[in-house]
C-alpha cells in the first residue's frame, strides 16, 4: 500500500479515490489498484500527483518496500 499518498489524499486534501482518479484521468478501481500496491502508477501519474500535493516524488513513493534485486524468492 502507498501510505504515504494515502495520508496526503485523506488527510491534506481531504479527497476520494474516485476524485484524485479523475484527477488522474483513471478510473476509480484503477486508482484503488494502484494505492493498494496491486498495480504501479505510470511516471505520468506519479508526476502529476506529486503537482497535485505540492509534494516531492521520492517524498511520496520512496523507499519501496523492495527495490528490484532485493526480495528473496
Amino acid at each position: 500500500m502507498q501510505i504515504k499518498l494515502y495520508n496526503l489524499r485523506k488527510n491534506q486534501k481531504h479527497l476520494t479515490q474516485k476524485e484524485l482518479a479523475a484527477m488522474l484521468g483513471i478510473s476509480t478501481k484503477s486508482y484503488r489498484d494502484k494505492e493498494l500496491g496491486h498495480q504501479q502508477f505510470t511516471q505520468d501519474e506519479m508526476f502529476k500527483i506529486s503537482d497535485i500535493f505540492n509534494a516531492k516524488l521520492e517524498d511520496i513513493f520512496l523507499p519501496r518496500k523492495y527495490q528490484n534485486g532485493t526480495r528473496n524468492k
